[in-house]
């Protein structure tokens, strides 16, 4: 998911109901005869990873990637456990290793460094920033990186046309809070798969706005993106998928896959932007091309808030 991403159909079994640990002894402590592997992960769960350990519960399976939804109250917390070959997820735990068959619905459990998922007892060594700063970027250069952002290519958006997605994008440009919040109210949980396709462009759009806002002086992007992400977060639990939600909530704070940033990198100079545009829009069936979009909204929101237009 990228911040989001369409997946192909899961693994999904009939779910085993059991007790929290039934795969470990008493409370959830791992059993002997485990297979023990080192593993890297996103800043953004380490304050997840490294409380107690808890229970959790596999909403998803594929051969790359299992979805785990950590029990907790404050927001949805959902933790994507990969291979090298996923999508590093900003909210993903890679582990160096192939993954366990595993059945939608069993028990995991999560914290105290690691992840205990069927025979697999993963411990996080390093750590990676989900976020990394843009540093000052002129904004005189974002000109023609929103063109080459706005040139059609690759697959079309998955809401391309959508008039909410159009609503958004003018409010933005005139940075109308009351518009923002009405579109992005419209957008919320629209589409079909793990992560709709409104989802993905807010995603993007987020994220724009925090990092692009930050990097400029654009002050008004950044409160923007602030009122923009209290919106989508205040009720995605309600309204999406619990993975979704989960990727909302890290874009709130600026969280993104590798792919978006590697194309905010391009926006401000730092690589060349259309081979990292390309590997965004190439990312599951619409994900990619619906952050990207976001994304395109954002630059223009940062030229046009900041006056460079």
């Amino acid at each position: 998911m990228p911040v989001g991403v369409h997946v192909s159909t899961p693994v999904v079994s009939t779910p085993v109901v059991g007790k929290p640990g039934r795969r470990g002894r008493a409370g959830g402590a791992p059993r002997p005869g485990r297979v023990h592997v080192p593993g890297a992960a996103s800043a953004a769960v380490r304050p997840l990873l490294e409380a107690p350990r808890r229970p959790a519960r596999v909403l998803a399976a594929f051969p790359a990637g299992v979805y785990l939804e950590v029990r907790t109250e404050p927001e949805p917390t959902v933790i994507a456990v990969i291979t090298g070959e996923a999508v590093r997820l900003p909210n993903a735990v890679l582990l160096a290793g192939a993954l366990p068959r595993v059945e939608v619905g069993e028990d995991a459990w999560v914290g105290e460094r690691g992840v205990d998922l069927g025979p697999l007892s993963l411990r996080v060594r390093r750590w990676w920033d989900p976020a990394p700063p843009l540093g000052r970027v002129d904004p005189a250069g974002l000109e023609g990186a929103a063109g080459v952002l706005a040139a059609p290519a690759g697959p079309a958006p998955g809401l391309a046309g959508n008039g909410a997605v159009a609503a958004l994008a003018a409010a933005c440009g005139r940075g109308w809070l009351l518009g923002m919040a009405t579109a992005a109210e419209e957008l919320v949980g629209l589409g079909p798969g793990l992560t709709p396709s409104g989802d993905d462009v807010l995603a993007g759009l987020l994220v724009t706005l925090r990092h692009l806002g930050t990097a400029t002086g654009a002050g008004r992007a950044v409160w923007l993106a602030g009122w923009l992400a209290a919106t989508v977060t205040f009720d995605a639990r309600s309204r999406t998928t619990p993975l979704s939600a989960a990727l909302l909530h890290c874009a709130a704070r600026g969280e993104a896959c590798p792919e978006v940033i590697a194309v905010l990198r391009g926006v401000a100079g730092r690589q060349p932007l259309g081979p990292a545009l390309r590997r965004l829009r190439r990312l599951g069936h619409t994900s990619g091309a619906d952050l990207a979009q976001g994304v395109a909204i954002g630059v223009d929101a940062v030229l046009d808030l900041g006056g460079h237009r």
